[in-house]
């Protein structure tokens, strides 16, 4: 099979192409603090636009904790959007910028089903650092009643 060529109007994000594996905490104060492995692919098809895809496993039990899907789209070189998808029956769309390896992203539309949590504000920051071996992220979230504050953070290593 062929691997198409990256896009023109994406190539800049390619620091980010690849599987990412690694582990995290999060904290809310609705919830129970935990420990977390995760999985992201960043992959792209040859259009301009990169798949997301993120999946986690509770640290000690190995059992499925969260899962999401979505698109990256370049917005002119210095800026981003991403629409996500959730099982849990929420959809976010962020808009955000990039400066060097470091995504800053704010969700302007968060949608929840009849049947999720009501979230009302996400942000999220990615970065990878200057040798394209590590990514790491903070999430915020303002959910249930709370105000934005910090949820998740992890560091997650290149695996190809």
């Amino acid at each position: 099979m062929t691997t198409p060529e990256i896009h023109p109007e994406i190539a800049h994000l390619a620091w980010l192409l690849g599987t990412w594996a690694g582990e995290g905490a999060g904290e809310y104060p609705t919830i129970e603090d935990f420990r977390y492995s995760e999985h992201v692919t960043f992959a792209h098809v040859g259009k301009p636009f990169f798949a997301y895809n993120q999946k986690t496993k509770h640290e000690e039990t190995g059992l499925p904790l969260h899962a999401e899907a979505g698109y990256l789209r370049p917005v002119g070189l210095d800026r981003v959007e991403l629409l996500n998808v959730q099982p849990s029956g929420i959809m976010e769309i962020y808009e955000g910028t990039v400066d060097g390896t470091t995504l800053d992203l704010v969700a302007v539309q968060v949608a929840t089903s009849a049947t999720a949590k009501d979230v009302t504000e996400v942000t999220r920051r990615i970065t990878v650092d200057p040798e394209g071996e590590t990514l790491s992220y903070r999430m915020q979230m303002a959910a249930v009643g709370e105000p934005l504050q910090h949820h998740l953070a992890a560091t997650l290593h290149k695996q190809q």
